[in-house]
């Protein structure tokens, strides 16, 4: 059927069919991209100020990567952000989680014990003055139907766990951490571990 068309129009045909393709796969990375950054927006909301995707040093000559430092009026809170899809299964002294899902069952390390050494750190930097918290914060495609252990948390819920009803009392409330969080962002470089 193709044998009869010109050699042109079979190069225009090709040059239509790639450039569908590819117009095709940026719309997928658009919106995958449009998908992270409301992630990013909604984690942030709970914020005054906040760094994402950073790395942090370890006093040891190493480095933590970390996915969100938020400014709250309450202190300084490490984000350890997870998207899961599933029911989850985990406790504190667990090694393995485990996530059930449709057609498959697999299990990821208890991520706790990273996001404590992350904490440590943090208040290594800010220092004594700054109360520093940690959530491994997973996503809404998540859920914990035995509940979940302390310090995990789902996105819907960081909200009222981090409360700002009134923007500007939480910034007079966070102004004692200013220094802390100055000496935290200028500790931070960005991290090449960065989720596109």
């Amino acid at each position: 059927m193709l044998g009869g068309l010109a050699p042109s129009m079979l190069i225009g045909l090709g040059g239509g069919a790639v450039t569908l393709v590819g117009a095709a796969a940026g719309f997928v990375l658009w919106r995958r991209h449009r998908a992270r950054r409301a992630l990013q927006e909604r984690v942030a909301s709970v914020a005054l100020e906040n760094l994402q995707d950073v790395i942090l040093p370890d006093g040891n000559g190493g480095w933590f990567h970390v996915d969100f430092l938020l400014l709250t009026q309450s202190g300084v809170v490490v984000v350890d952000l997870r998207d899961v899809a599933g029911l989850l299964f985990g406790s504190e002294q667990m090694t393995e989680w485990t996530v059930m899902q449709k057609t498959r069952r697999f299990t990821f390390p208890n991520p706790l014990g990273p996001l404590y050494d992350r904490i440590a750190v943090v208040k290594q930097i800010a220092g004594d003055g700054v109360p520093v918290e940690g959530r491994v914060v997973f996503t809404d495609r998540g859920s914990f139907p035995k509940g979940h252990p302390p310090h995990v948390t789902r996105l819907a819920s960081l909200p009222s766990e981090f409360p700002m009803p009134d923007r500007e009392f939480a910034r007079l409330a966070a102004a004692r951490f200013q220094d802390g969080w100055r000496r935290l962002r200028e500790a931070a470089s960005p991290s090449p571990l960065r989720r596109h």
